[in-house]
């Protein structure tokens, strides 16, 4: 599913990514809702503009081109039907794949560096991992079970941190994160850090990862 960077194997640390399946972006927004029961919905998609990739949005300064909500209504937009998805995508087939968050999922967003630092941290302690994206802005997201946005900060500001100290972001309702294969522009696309697989289908709590993420957010700062 997507993109793989030059010489990464099945593993989730050393700034490494595994193996990601193929597919257009049609069909990929139909797997995750077919395999996965994840929401999906269209968001912008890239034009050529003076043979310079541009978002459709119209502003040359977007800053997530081709990656955001194309209609503020985007919530009611969404789907976990595949059948749905597949007619949206037939509509725009080089849209973006957005998934709102708050629903079959959370996430917890931080940067890339503090990211990959607590991967390796969570290798070492075991920990049950959810599907991980890195983005082409360079932060990753961990999918962790719904409602753990809400638990967030009294979990941080038990470990001794206040939420404002730190670069997590907790996104709940309201919300969305852009999957895999989608494109930032010329900044490359999204990829798998830890890709969606049989064996993570249940996802962690936000309380399991909250530990290393912090850690790791604390240590990059």
């Amino acid at each position: 599913m997507e993109e793989t960077i030059a010489g990464a194997e099945n593993t989730q640390i050393a700034g490494q990514i595994p193996q990601q399946r193929g597919g257009s972006l049609l069909e990929t927004a139909v797997r995750y809702a077919e395999e996965r029961h994840w929401d999906v919905f269209p968001g912008t998609w890239l034009e050529a503009v003076d043979g310079v990739q541009r978002c459709s949005c119209g502003d040359a300064s977007c800053p997530a081109p081709g990656a955001h909500p194309a209609r503020p209504d985007w919530a009611t937009q969404a789907t976990g039907s595949a059948t749905v998805a597949r007619r949206m995508w037939q509509k725009q087939p080089t849209a973006s794949i957005l998934l709102p968050t708050g629903r079959t999922f959370d996430a917890l967003s931080v940067p890339e560096s503090a990211g990959f630092l607590a991967l390796a941290r969570m290798e070492r302690m075991e920990s049950t991992l959810g599907p991980v994206t890195l983005s082409p802005d360079r932060r990753m997201h961990f999918f962790v079970l719904p409602g753990g946005s809400v638990k967030v900060p009294e979990l941080v500001r038990k470990l001794g941190w206040t939420s404002s100290s730190l670069d997590l972001v907790a996104l709940g309702e309201r919300a969305y994160v852009a999957a895999p294969p989608t494109r930032f522009g010329s900044r490359g696309a999204v990829q798998w850090a830890c890709r969606p697989t049989p064996a993570n289908r249940w996802l962690p709590d936000a309380e399991e990862l909250i530990s290393p993420l912090a850690y790791a957010c604390g240590r990059d700062r």
